[in-house]
Formats: structure tokens, sequence, C-alpha cells
């Protein structure tokens, strides 16, 4: 019988075959969803995809774009707001 904290399905259950010859499950946290943008809802390219703990280790540049509203808005939307601020 698996621990507790396994048995529900945030968990991604593989069946590893071990130099023994026996065939075991291992657990692993499943992926985050991948980020999108905040106004169109397409896929932002450039922010990687992990759990908190394993983005937390990255570097300030690689967590996502560097520029305005890099990591929440795509580059076209963020496009449209400049053209917008600028002209008001």
């Amino acid at each position: 019988m698996p621990a507790m904290r396994y048995r529900s399905r945030s968990y991604r259950r593989r069946q590893v075959r071990t130099p023994g010859g026996k065939t075991v499950l291992r657990y692993k946290k499943k992926k985050t969803n991948k980020h999108v943008c905040a106004e169109c809802g397409k896929l932002l390219h450039g922010v990687p995809r992990g759990r908190s703990y394993e983005i937390n280790k990255l570097a300030k540049t690689k967590k996502r774009p560097n520029r305005p509203y890099g990591g929440y808005l795509c580059s076209e939307c963020a496009r449209k707001v400049f053209k917008r601020e600028a002209r008001s």
C-alpha cells in the first residue's frame, strides 16, 4: 500500500524496472500548466514551466522575458499597450 500522500492524483505514477528485476511505482509531482497571456490567452514564450521551488532556483533573467509586461503579456499584446500609452 502506498503512503497516504501518494494516493492522490497530484502525483504522476511511473512503472520503473529496478536493477534487481522488480517493477516498482515511482511518484513524481505533475508539471504545472503553461503560462498564458493575461489579455488574449496565448502561450507565453520564454517563461519556464516548473514547480515554484524549481523556478525559485533560476536567475531572474531566466524566469521571464526582460521587457515591460514580460511574463504577463505576450509580445503582440505588449506592443498594443505601448502604442496605446504613446498615443494618449
